[in-house]
């Protein structure tokens, strides 16, 4: 599996979550315990899924995609320094891992680090300038930080990289509306977002100045 950003924002549009997981190994008793973590990561045994990445540490200290692994699981158990901890082991390991530094980014977010992961995400872009999915994760956190013309501009790339980022058009139109009460322009947004298959944003549609969005052509 690559180890292309894919972003996905959470029910509020708010939060980034992480990359694709790894799942190719080379030892073959790191391969069991790979694999038995990545599967257990899928039905959402995150401690299961950490113990046996750490084994596969045991075996091998090196195996980076085992700690950018552990760092998600962490992160979706809310440990962000732990899951700070193993990214940056990670890229230690391999300094052109661009997923790290993008997840890394989400979690020092979460801890409000924002200078640092202002960094992190900008390093990502560097190292993979077409993954639609860091400048997403970029908006993201524009977006949380009230930077909503920073935050246009990201998901505007996001969207050029990859048209059908629903996501992205969904997030644009949050921040049109809130940041500069461009409801046409939300409107839009919303609409091109909920034809790829994203939800609309409910509470914007049913103030007052959205409220005309539901009947735009």
């Amino acid at each position: 599996m690559s180890r292309r950003t894919t972003a996905i924002a959470a029910a509020l549009s708010l939060l980034a979550l992480g990359s694709p997981l790894v799942i190719a190994n080379a030892n073959p008793l790191a391969d069991k315990y790979f694999n038995q973590g990545f599967k257990k990561y899928l039905v959402g045994n995150y401690q299961g899924a950490i113990a046996d990445w750490s084994r596969v540490i045991e075996i091998n200290p090196q195996n980076v995609d085992a700690y950018y692994n552990r760092g998600s699981a962490k992160n979706d158990l809310g440990d962000y320094q732990g899951a700070i901890a193993d990214y940056t082991k990670a890229i230690e390991i391999d300094p052109q891992y661009a997923s790290a530094y993008s997840n890394r980014g989400i979690a020092g977010m979460q801890l409000e680090d924002y200078q640092g992961a202002f960094a992190d995400y900008s390093k990502a872009i560097q190292l993979e300038p077409q993954d639609a999915g860091n400048y997403y994760n970029f908006g993201v956190a524009k977006m949380q930080l009230k930077d909503y013309q920073g935050a246009i501009a990201d998901f505007s790339k996001a969207i050029q990289l990859d048209p059908q980022y629903d996501n992205a058009y969904n997030n644009r139109g949050f921040s049109k509306g809130v940041g500069f009460q461009d409801s046409d322009g939300a409107c839009h947004d919303f609409k091109k977002a909920a034809s790829l298959g994203h939800q609309y944003r409910i509470n914007w549609l049913n103030s007052k100045e959205g409220a005309w969005c539901r009947n735009m052509r």
